[in-house]
């Protein structure tokens, strides 16, 4: 098995990096493409939750040994990100078209970031555990 966990040839720290930033770009794109005048902050939900993203991929990249207290704190974040974009399911009617697509990207970016989060946990607990019984 091997000792660490990879999704499409990539880390998790590197998708925390990929995500946030693609959520930090969605974000600043959004408010600048608004049609509000002066534009809403709001707008930027989505860059609020990318960055601590970015950050908190580049330190479990950095110190290895803090790793998983980064990764917990992501999936955490990862998480109000979900929460967050379930707002769609109760009011997507009176949304615009930005605030619909942002909370698309952070459902399905939280979502996504959970499960591969989770699956990482089990693979690093089967690694752990491979490792008593050899």
């Amino acid at each position: 098995m091997a000792e660490q966990f990879t999704m499409m040839g990539q880390t998790v720290p590197r998708i925390a990096i990929i995500q946030g930033s693609i959520l930090s770009g969605w974000g600043a794109l959004a408010y600048f493409v608004q049609s509000a005048d002066p534009p809403s902050v709001t707008a930027l939900i989505p860059a609020f939750m990318g960055l601590p993203m970015i950050i908190l991929g580049v330190l479990s990249q950095i110190n290895d040994a803090n790793r998983h207290h980064y990764m917990h704190a992501s999936m955490l974040l990862a998480l109000a990100m979900a929460l967050g974009g379930a707002r769609l399911a109760v009011g997507w009617s009176d949304m615009s078209g930005l605030a619909i697509i942002s909370h698309l990207f952070l459902l399905i970016g939280g979502i996504s970031f959970i499960v591969i989060g989770v699956m990482s946990f089990r693979h690093a607990r089967l690694v752990r555990e491979s490792a008593v019984y050899e």
